[in-house]
């Protein structure tokens, strides 16, 4: 079953209760999604999406590259040339500086979005993967890939200063009505000086947002940013995070803490979705799930 939002035409799937049921990704490309999801906002922004009438191909991403993120050195290819190599897919990239990408395919087209606007980050998981690999093969997966996959996949950027550090806390806790409706003054979009925002890396979420359904959780990594942070353009902001994931990532001991990557109903963030306007929202502890210990 599906319902409507009442100020955008954004569809959300039912609570599905079964490990059977998986996400189908839209079969065609929709204009009009790109304007009415918030989530797309920045993508939005920077990327033509909203013009395009069909998916765009891989050529179309490439010429995307060359002129939004000429400093990004690796280039996006069709994805016969993987399957032609024979090569595992990160090692792929890293030995040839090319990033295969189907064509038509959400996953890869939001992966190629990513690789543009976070290169120095990418880059980085690029060569930790093949790190680990050489360490440990690439059938038996340590810690450190699985964090790094975790992040590339579902990773959602919590942008905060640091006097709202107590909200980041908050969110890791799973206190989800004092971090989203106490202090929802204080979250971009709902503040005219906001001091903590929220911005998507993992790609497979964006593919997942395509079609929102209750139950989309990403996994969280908390930055700290400059007072005037919010106050910046978009591509300046991008750029600082750019370069402040990356260090927080080449210190592998951080990103595999415990405290690191939590569960965040990405619903649940402010400004992302209408229905979380009403505090009766986070009340489904089946979605805004509290923390183990807490559960009866």
């Amino acid at each position: 079953m599906v319902e409507q939002t009442n100020s955008a035409n954004v569809e959300v799937a039912d609570l599905q209760t079964t490990k059977t049921d998986r996400f189908i990704a839209p079969a065609a490309w929709d204009q009009k999604m790109w304007l009415d999801n918030p989530i797309f906002a920045e993508l939005t922004e920077i990327f033509p999406l909203s013009a395009c009438t069909d998916f765009p191909t891989v050529p179309d991403i490439e010429y995307w590259r060359q002129k939004l993120s000429p400093a990004l050195s690796v280039q996006f290819v069709e994805n016969d040339l993987l399957a032609a190599d024979g090569r595992y897919y990160e090692a792929f990239i890293y030995h040839t500086q090319q990033v295969p990408t189907r064509h038509p395919n959400w996953h890869d087209l939001f992966g190629a979005l990513i690789w543009c606007l976070f290169p120095q980050t990418k880059k980085l998981l690029n060569q930790l993967h093949i790190q680990e690999i050489e360490q440990f093969g690439s059938v038996n997966r340590s810690l450190l890939r699985n964090k790094l996959t975790l992040l590339d996949e579902c990773g959602v950027l919590i942008l905060y200063h640091a006097e709202q550090l107590p909200v980041v806390e908050a969110v890791r806790q799973h206190q989800w009505l004092q971090a989203f409706v106490t202090h929802r003054h204080l979250w971009q979009g709902q503040a005219e000086q906001p001091a903590i925002g929220a911005m998507m890396f993992g790609h497979a979420n964006y593919e997942m947002a395509t079609r929102p359904f209750i139950g989309l959780t990403g996994k969280m990594l908390a930055i700290a940013v400059p007072e005037d942070f919010f106050n910046q353009p978009l591509r300046q902001r991008v750029d600082f995070i750019d370069t402040a994931l990356s260090k927080q990532i080449a210190n592998e001991d951080l990103l595999c803490s415990a405290g690191q990557l939590t569960p965040l109903p990405l619903l649940g963030i402010p400004g992302w979705f209408c229905a979380n306007e009403q505090p009766e929202f986070y009340l489904n502890e089946a979605y805004f799930r509290p923390k183990r210990a807490q559960r009866v």
